[in-house]
């Protein structure tokens, strides 16, 4: 077979664009590999986020593109994932076990993000990916409750270094596991950015792909110090659509650009109320609040969440929505956004700091 007609083939196979975002193939991944045949004709590919809940929509997405060039020949796709660690601000190391963590976070509190951060997550995991949460709000630890383990504890076999727990096939760690939840945080903000990092560095995270970083919400002394602490490879804003919430995202947002941490997009939560009677969908909050802080910061809207009492109930009785009910539209919500922000984070520039010796200078 022609050489030129592999090359051909893989210019088609790079040029597909992904579904609902505004990348293509060549942007997120690769063609490894082209072999025709005279009866087939067999492509492997190599992206760099996780899909298996969608394989086969994605084998047929990358068939179709090259099919009516090879004939009568079968097409057969073969798709590998890969997550690179990204980079982070400058000065700040990767930590051990994390290739990219991702912060979601919030202008103000009661916006939803801790259970969109769960629910992001376990929607990343369900497509195949290794994932952690750390629960970084000291002061209101959500996590435990969240995941149904908030009467357990952590392990070490040192007395220096912690196990994190594992629910739902999600790592988790968080000071709730360590305190009692009926008492008050009353810690000054250099306690709690040392326990922060505590949290992050000494516990023995097992080889993610992505550790998502509930944030403390707001945007004071305490969140800007962890803005500047932690490695962070991206960052998602979580907001309602009412025009109180939108102020307090646009400072977020200008936090985390401040401190060189690129935004993966916003999740505008609440979007709509759906009456549990009648299912009328009304906009209580506003239209449209989300899409324009957007549009104005030229980021993308990852999803819109519907204010539902399924969610809530779910939540609070520790079995997130996309686990106690995968196929609802809210569920499918959360993993529609959450393989958008992996793959704009996939779009990012990709760290190789660890592929590099470690140079040792000795004067002889």
């Amino acid at each position: 077979m022609d050489p030129k007609n592999n090359i051909e083939i893989t210019e088609l196979l790079h040029a597909v664009a992904i579904p609902d975002t505004e990348v293509t193939l060549r942007d997120v991944g690769r063609v490894k590999s082209v072999e025709i045949s005279d009866s087939d004709c067999f492509i492997v590919i190599e992206l760099g986020f996780h899909i298996e809940s969608e394989q086969i929509f994605f084998q047929n997405l990358f068939s179709k593109a090259v099919s009516s060039k090879l004939d009568n020949r079968k097409v057969r796709i073969k798709i590998d994932s890969h997550v690179e660690p990204h980079g982070v601000q400058p000065t700040l190391a990767p930590i051990n076990g994390v290739k990219n963590i991702i912060a979601i976070a919030s202008g103000k509190g009661g916006v939803g993000k801790s259970t969109t951060a769960a629910n992001m997550a376990l929607a990343l995991h369900q497509d195949g990916a290794r994932v952690g949460v750390l629960d970084a709000d000291i002061y209101g630890p959500s996590q435990p409750l969240i995941f149904g383990i908030e009467n357990e504890q952590p392990t070490s076999k040192d007395g220096k270094s912690m196990n994190p727990l594992i629910a739902y096939g999600i790592q988790i760690i968080s000071i709730g596991f360590l305190i009692d939840a009926k008492q008050p945080m009353v810690w000054r903000g250099p306690m709690v950015t040392s326990a922060l990092n505590q949290l992050l560095k000494q516990t023995l995270w097992d080889n993610l792909d992505y550790l998502i970083v509930d944030m403390p919400p707001g945007t004071g002394d305490i969140q800007l110090t962890l803005s500047q602490q932690v490695p962070v490879s991206g960052a998602v804003i979580v907001t309602t659509p009412q025009d109180i919430a939108l102020l307090d995202a646009r400072k977020g947002l200008q936090m985390f650009r401040k401190v060189s941490v690129p935004i993966l997009g916003i999740v505008e939560n609440m979007s709509t109320h759906i009456c549990s009677n009648c299912q009328h969908e009304e906009a209580i909050f506003g239209i449209g609040g989300g899409s324009s802080i957007a549009e104005e910061f030229d980021i993308n809207l990852l999803c819109n969440i519907p204010l539902n009492h399924l969610i809530r109930k779910q939540t609070d009785e520790g079995t997130p929505s996309v686990i106690a009910d995968p196929e609802s539209d809210y569920a499918c919500r959360y993993l529609k956004g959450a393989r958008q922000m992996a793959v704009k984070l996939a779009t990012k520039k990709k760290d190789y700091s660890q592929h590099f010796p470690n140079i040792v200078i000795e004067e002889s």
